[in-house]
Order: structure tokens, then sequence, then C-alpha cells
């Protein structure tokens, strides 16, 4: 069956003109909505200006993987931000928070259980049998009209489990459909964006506070990685131990073998199995 594509008229009237957001586009196929964003961001594009794709041939995530999106199976959507009224040095929870806003609107919106590991995947399932089905990607912009972020975030949403390669961490990767949900795309599309929007905007108002905006405590419950043992990959070397907290920075705490914590602001995080 030929995959149902989303109507940009339709997400332009719900999102743009009875919604927050000042721009969206919809493109059959480019390369990457992230990659399309940026240079829209150095012409000067709007603050939440919104691109979907329905395929995307060079879309990547984290640590530059690449991420496999056949036409109308998912949802590739990135948000051009320009959070002018936030310290710089809390930019680096635009991620965290597009994390909430989909684990809390997939939770909400088919039953399932959503949980996030650190900084921004989406895991489907118990936690014994945890597996991946979205990711999360933030770049920064130096605009001639100031700094802008990208955030592009990447769904399966038809694709069977067989269809999808193997995801980060040493998790198998999944769908929303593969999990049993039945999904209206453009009706994910909205809910999910609406959310994201609701979540910006608490975040704004509180100048980048996610104590005060209540964002570190949504995180820090959805986040799956918390109480793991878990090692991280650093480039030169790795860090052992269990992650017990993610702070106002947005850093992975770890205790590490010797009883000493190391926050972390960067590295790729793998759930070690219990012994």
């Amino acid at each position: 069956m030929e995959p149902v594509l989303l109507d940009a008229d339709n997400l332009r009237k719900r999102l743009v003109e009875d919604g927050p957001y000042s721009a969206l586009d919809v493109v059959t196929v480019t390369g990457s909505t992230n990659t399309d964003l940026v240079q829209a961001a150095g012409r000067g594009a709007a603050d939440r200006t919104v691109l979907f794709a329905e395929e995307q041939q060079a879309g990547r995530g984290r640590l530059s993987r690449g991420w496999v999106s056949p036409r109308g199976q998912g949802l590739h959507v990135s948000v051009l931000l320009r959070p002018s009224t936030v310290p710089r040095e809390a930019i680096a929870w635009l991620p965290l928070i597009g994390g909430v806003a989909l684990a809390e609107t997939v939770q909400a919106m088919f039953g399932l259980t959503a949980t996030l590991k650190w900084p921004n995947d989406l895991l489907l399932g118990d936690a014994d049998r945890w597996q991946k089905a979205a990711g999360i990607l933030a770049e920064g912009v130096a605009a001639p009209d100031g700094m802008a972020i990208v955030l592009g975030m990447g769904i399966n949403v038809h694709q069977q489990a067989a269809d999808l390669p193997h995801g980060a961490g040493g998790l198998p990767a999944t769908s929303l459909a593969a999990q049993g949900a039945e999904v209206d795309r453009e009706e994910f599309a909205v809910a999910l964006l609406r959310a994201f929007a609701d979540a910006d905007r608490q975040w704004r108002e509180r100048d980048g506070d996610v104590l005060a905006s209540g964002l570190l405590d949504r995180y820090q419950r959805l986040c799956g990685t918390l109480g793991q043992r878990i090692r991280v990959e650093l480039g030169t070397e790795d860090l052992r131990g269990v992650a017990t907290d993610v702070d106002p920075s947005g850093r992975l705490v770890v205790r590490g073998v010797d009883g000493a914590s190391t926050p972390v602001s960067a590295g790729d995080v793998v759930h070690l199995r219990p012994n």
C-alpha cells in the first residue's frame, strides 16, 4: 500500500495560521532537512521555521551516523529556532527538550512506554528489551543576524522491524508500527510540534532555567539511562560507571568504579547488561 503523504497546506493551516510556527514546508525528497534549514538560517529565515521531508537521502544523526528514511515511512522534521533571550550556556538543552516533547507525545497518543536514552534517543519497550525508534540532532548556526539552532527529529513510524538497521549504542531499531501503534502521520506531526512549541515557550519564558520551567524534572522522569550501568565512549577513552543524574546544564553525571562522580556533556552512551 502506498503511504499517505503529508499535506503541506493542512499542516500550515494547523501549525502556522492557527499555531505557533512562522513558516512550514514539506518536500518530497532532500538530502537532509537539517542541512536545508542551516542554509536557510544563513539567509535569515525566521524563528520557528519548520521543514518536513518525506524522504531523506543524506539524513544523519549524532556522531555523523546515517539515518535511513524511506519515502512516507517515517517522520523527518527540522525546526529553526532563534531563542535570543536564552543564555548561550542553556542552548544545550534544546535537544533534550525535543526529547521530552517527543516521548510525552508518543505516550499520550499511542499508550506506548517511551523512554529517553541520554541525551536524545527515543526508546520503546520494556527496560530489558529497549529498542530505538527515533533520534534528535541539534546544530548551531552562526548567522549574520545572530545565533540560530536547527533541531532535527527522525522518527520511525510505519517501518517493520525487518526493514530497519541496527540502532545506535547496541540497541536494535524499531518503529511505532512495530510496537503496535496505528499512526496518522499528520496528526502525530501536529501533536508533536505543538508539544515542542509549548515546552520551548516555557523554557524561553524562564530564560532557559530548566528548574523553574519544570523541564529538568520532566526529562529526568523520562530518562532510562539514569540508574543504568553504562559505558560512555569519549573518543580517546571510555568512562564506565552508573548514571546517577542529569544536572541543570544537561550533563549526564556518572559515578565511576572509584566512586568519583563525573559530569559528561558529550559522548556515546552504551547501556551495559547487568552482571
